[in-house]
């Protein structure tokens, strides 16, 4: 039987769309589901099949849970970036976000959402930079066992990037965008980066010290 049956409502979003409100990761977020246990929450992220499904216990203190379609997760960057959106929408002010990992400052500038939070808490993700774009465009996914971003400059003095992301550890081929790699990547090369990932996506991610990143976009509802 279907674990979808006398569920709160399903939000379903997209994350880091492009200028035009394109593209973005889909993003499942339920909200007052403290009564769901794990195991209910991991089966309905199977079903839903999203990257990642945010289970929000108590939208007033912003505790949640993040879960893969085969595994829960502490941190994911478009998840907490999606939530923060949708709790806003929804009137609630949370001081921060509470995913298992810890507390996750959030805001907003107008159009775009972001979030703050420490590279220490995302996977551990390999970045490895290619010489340019045509090389991320051709790059192929490994099989099994994928923590990795392929990423090149498309203006270094811009600080634009072309990146992909491979997360077939977590249940997922490839991923359309990821904050939780955008993030480690703004720590690493220590400046504000705009990146294009997957078919379209736009992430913006900039460094907030203490080996922290702020990573932030567009979200839109489906």
């Amino acid at each position: 039987m279907s674990t979808m049956t006398c569920l709160p409502p399903i939000s379903v979003l997209r994350v880091f769309t492009d200028a035009d409100g394109n593209h973005g990761n889909p993003l499942g977020v339920l909200l007052h589901t403290a009564d769901l246990p794990d195991s209910q929450c991991q089966q309905i992220a199977h079903e839903l099949g999203f990257s990642e499904t945010v289970f929000v216990d108590n939208p007033a203190t912003g505790s949640c849970r993040i879960f893969t379609p085969s595994v829960p997760l502490p941190f994911a960057g478009h998840p907490m970036v999606g939530t923060a959106w949708l709790l806003a929408r929804e009137g609630y002010r949370p001081e921060v976000l509470r995913p298992p990992a810890g507390a996750v400052g959030y805001g907003t500038d107008g159009s775009d959402f972001w979030i703050v939070a420490k590279a220490q808490w995302c996977p551990p993700w390999r970045l490895h930079e290619l010489p340019n774009p045509e090389a991320v465009e051709k790059a192929v996914a490994p099989s099994t066992g994928a923590h990795d971003m392929v990423w090149a400059w498309i203006d270094q003095e811009l600080g634009t990037i072309r990146a992909r992301v491979f997360a077939s550890a977590v249940g997922v081929n490839e991923d359309e965008a990821t904050g939780s790699a955008a993030i480690p990547l703004a720590v690493n090369l220590n400046r504000r980066l705009v990146i294009t990932q997957g078919k379209g996506s736009r992430l913006i991610a900039v460094p907030a010290g203490d080996g922290r990143a702020r990573v932030g976009g567009t979200v839109s509802q489906l």
